[in-house]
């Protein structure tokens, strides 16, 4: 998890020790010479923010040896973000299942677990649900609940990133407007009696794109991905920064109109993910006698080689691709993932009949169309950037740094 592409910290005597840490995170300057000549401040300047990062325990001196500095003169040690003095506690919640974990400040998995939970118990039920089971990873892992620095939670809904609260979610029952931030912290202090620590809220596609992007793709400008399990959902990141939109509803394409006469689960008629996703899927198995009820027991049949089930997944990445060649137009994207329970061969390859045929070739013609790299774990992952980015970023960790008094 480093910090984010294209970020230029303050320059001269404005530059503080926030800053010197995000130039060192980033890799855009890993000595003291490099960060005199990244900033303009003298070397008595940077050794003193530097020791302020140092006694934070967020700094230390890399383990690669010496090298030249651009200064001249003897070899400079190189310096490096010191994951080891922090955790963080991430979730993924599905319509039916969530996935949890205790994660390092630069992504590692220390301890997971995945298990049945049900969206529709309500907030109160779930988060605290949730925050028993970060109790259990914690001690699992053997990281004290003191060293968590922050929660990341990745819901099925549209967040609102100034509240961090679901907006209008059309498969959350009784999560609208609540406050996910509170009742989380408020969890984890009470099966951890560790003190609250921030907690941030976004969608799950867009925290699965953002994983995805950081991990596999972190050069690429415009990066789209597709999410199709129980509904649809896309993740948009734009020069390293997710897209929201205006109030988080960005990539909703789930309730695109498609023309068709179903049912959606938001009360509308004729929403693309009332016909073409993992729920809709099961359904039409259902209705022709195949034992399905979910977007993952779409995928398992699909595993199995069933035939119907592939035909179903054909034809519902046929009007998914349809949808998309609209979205790759407007954005240009330089890759196009397709995640989640139908992202395989035969949905796959659906999108793509629809895509290429409907879409400009100019579009197009720089696109790679792929499929999840971090598989499950992509929420987690993007979960954990979002958090460490926040948290490290330069004036929230001078802040951090004042509090702490150091």
């Amino acid at each position: 998890m480093t910090g984010r592409p294209g970020r230029t910290g303050r320059s001269g005597s404005q530059a503080g020790a926030g800053d010197l840490l995000e130039l060192v995170r980033s890799g855009r300057a890993v000595t003291r010479g490099a960060l005199q000549q990244a900033t303009g401040l003298s070397r008595a300047t940077v050794g003193q923010r530097l020791d302020r990062l140092f006694r934070a325990g967020w700094l230390r001196e890399g383990a690669g040896g010496p090298v030249g500095s651009p200064l001249g003169g003897r070899p400079a040690v190189t310096l490096e973000f010191d994951d080891s003095h922090a955790v963080v506690l991430v979730a993924d919640l599905d319509t039916r299942h969530a996935r949890a974990a205790v994660l390092t400040l630069t992504g590692e998995i220390l301890a997971e677990h995945a298990g049945a939970l049900a969206i529709e118990d309500g907030p109160e039920t779930v988060l605290g649900e949730l925050g028993r089971r970060f109790a259990g990873l914690l001690e699992k892992s053997g990281r004290p609940a003191a060293g968590v620095c922050g929660i990341g939670l990745a819901v099925p809904g549209p967040v609102d990133g100034e509240t961090g609260r679901v907006v209008q979610p059309p498969i959350m029952p009784g999560w609208d407007g609540y406050d996910i931030r509170g009742r989380l912290s408020r969890a984890f202090t009470e099966h951890t009696g560790a003190p609250a620590v921030p907690v941030l809220v976004d969608n799950d596609a867009n925290l699965m794109a953002y994983g995805e992007q950081r991990a596999g793709y972190p050069d690429c400008r415009a990066f789209v991905l597709v999410k199709v399990s129980t509904g649809i959902g896309a993740g948009v990141v734009v020069d390293g920064s997710l897209y929201r939109g205006a109030d988080g509803g960005a990539g909703d394409i789930g309730h695109i109109r498609v023309g068709a006469d179903a049912l959606c689960r938001c009360g509308s008629h004729g929403c693309l993910a009332a016909v073409a996703s993992g729920g809709a899927v099961a359904r039409r198995l259902a209705e022709s006698g195949v034992p399905a009820s979910s977007g993952s027991d779409v995928r398992d049949l699909l595993a199995a080689g069933h035939p119907q089930a592939a035909a179903l997944a054909r034809e519902a990445g046929r009007r998914v691709g349809d949808v998309l060649a609209t979205v790759v137009t407007l954005l240009n994207p330089g890759v196009l993932m397709i995640a989640g329970d139908l992202a395989g061969t035969s949905f796959l390859t659906g999108v793509r009949e629809l895509l290429y045929q409907r879409a400009l070739p100019r579009s197009t013609a720089h696109l790679d169309v792929v499929t999840s790299r971090l598989g499950e774990r992509a929420a987690l992952i993007g979960a954990g950037a979002l958090v460490v980015e926040h948290l490290y970023a330069p004036a929230r960790a001078e802040e951090r740094l004042t509090a702490m008094g150091v």
